[in-house]
């Protein structure tokens, strides 16, 4: 069946060789980058609504069930992108293993996945620069910073964010890099003031009954919370601009997800051992937690450490998304029109550009949190696809050049599958529901359009 016809891994050096990006991230870059991506909306935002309404003090559990989810999964990528060192991430990876559709379904996942989480991260920017500005005295209208279903105009923080970011990836991956760098190491700070200043405060009383939910609980809290991991498909989208890919790929992706849930265990440790969970039911929950200690100052510091965290996955998840469309678009799968990299910046600036403007236009004008919990069942899709596709790898290429082999690969991609499968089981019906629709939407489109476009089928005829 053509449906599942496969890109051989000659094609996709080639096509990568043919219309190079700029190579210029490091194994630091590559880290950084992912700091830059999860450590935000898991910490700032979803934390405390996890520990009232899901796990209690049990949320630090729901992190280490994450964590150990997103190890095995974090092994098979870092295999996968040492044999494909291009653009793509899981998309590339399931179009090499798994065929031209299942390919496709994880581009179409990832769509959904970047372009929705990035405007929910623009809605949280929004409102972290609100409270900040009105602690300062400053009060903008309502009207421009609530979308119109919640009585407002246009949530115009939102927008610019989304178009500064936007205007920076235009410029070049190097200048994003480094501004991301800058922010990151902001961010980071910021985490470690909250532990030096709320640290000092724990009761370990706060911390019984450490499962209110059971273990139920738990892995509800390990679904909600996947979002926050969504950083370790959108790093492996920048191999094609990395210095030394089969190096610096694995390096940055296994750093930057050992030192994450190091500081998000940490920071849920803190947190429920402060204030009793059940108050944690609040969108800013580190700020909270030093107001109520009556650390005013520092609620005001750490609430712009957040507004630079929220910028830095505001930047690499848009990213993420125009380097997906950019490998799509250069297999025929969507117009490869949009292929064209800019002769000056070596950027895919037409993607950029439309990328960007759409996630603004969502952010401004649609109230994304119905459809928020859809990006993480189009990350774990595009997971279990990854932790499958390599076993393919292995039985299709058994000879090819790997610099990071998984190590007991027959275990550790099943448990991957395995793990996975069970984080998406949790997630509600509601969903569940949308992204079957979102999925079946995906099918037609590739049976009307990109099934015939595609390069693979032309190279047939």
């Amino acid at each position: 069946m053509d449906w599942l016809r496969r890109k051989p891994l000659t094609d996709l050096v080639q096509a990568s060789n043919e219309k190079k990006l700029s190579k210029a991230l490091s194994a630091l870059d590559i880290t950084l980058l992912g700091l830059g991506v999860i450590i935000g909306t898991g910490i700032f935002v979803l934390t405390g609504i996890g520990a009232a309404q899901y796990a209690g003090p049990g949320l630090m559990l729901s992190f280490v069930l994450a964590a150990i989810t997103c190890a095995f999964v974090c092994l098979a990528y870092s295999e996968l992108v040492s044999l494909i060192p291009v653009s793509g991430s899981a998309y590339t990876y399931t179009y090499a293993s798994l065929g031209e559709f299942f390919g496709w379904w994880v581009g179409w996942g990832l769509v959904l996945e970047y372009s929705v989480g990035a405007s929910a991260v623009a809605g949280g920017w929004s409102a972290y620069l609100v409270g900040i500005l009105h602690s300062a005295g400053i009060d903008i209208p309502k009207s421009l910073t609530t979308v119109p279903f919640e009585g407002g105009i246009v949530n115009l923080p939102a927008m610019l964010a989304v178009l500064v970011v936007t205007v920076l990836l235009v410029l070049g991956i190097r200048e994003s890099a480094r501004v991301n760098k800058t922010l990151v190491f902001i961010k980071i700070g910021t985490i470690f003031l909250f532990l030096f200043l709320a640290g000092p405060h724990v009761d370990v009383a706060n911390w019984d009954p450490f499962l209110p939910f059971g273990w139920q609980g738990v892995t509800a809290g390990t679904a909600i919370l996947f979002f926050a991991y969504l950083g370790v498909d959108a790093l492996a989208t920048a191999a094609e601009e990395t210095k030394n890919p089969r190096r610096d790929m694995p390096v940055g992706i296994i750093a930057s997800l050992i030192i994450c849930t190091i500081l998000y265990i940490a920071v849920c440790a803190v947190m429920t051992g402060v204030v009793p969970y059940p108050e944690l039911d609040t969108a800013a929950p580190a700020s909270f937690v030093l107001e109520y200690i009556g650390s005013r100052l520092g609620s005001a510091i750490v609430g712009t450490g957040a507004l630079c965290g929220l910028s830095t996955v505001l930047l690499v998840m848009i990213y993420a998304q125009t380097r997906a469309f950019y490998a799509m678009s250069r297999d025929g799968l969507i117009p490869e029109a949009l292929c064209r990299i800019h002769s000056k910046y070596r950027t895919p600036h037409i993607i950029t550009m439309i990328v960007g403007t759409v996630v603004a236009l969502i952010s401004g004008f649609t109230p994304i949190h119905i459809v928020a919990e859809m990006c993480s069942a189009g990350t774990l899709f595009a997971f279990m696809c990854s932790c499958a596709g390599i076993l393919v790898l292995r039985r299709v290429y058994p000879t090819e050049h790997r610099d990071f082999r998984c190590p007991a690969v027959y275990i550790v991609a099943p448990l991957g599958l395995l793990f996975c499968g069970f984080v998406f089981y949790q997630l509600s019906s509601h969903t569940l529901y949308l992204f079957t629709g979102w999925s079946l939407l995906g099918i037609v489109i590739y049976a009307l359009y990109s099934h015939r476009h595609s390069l693979l089928n032309k190279d047939n005829v």
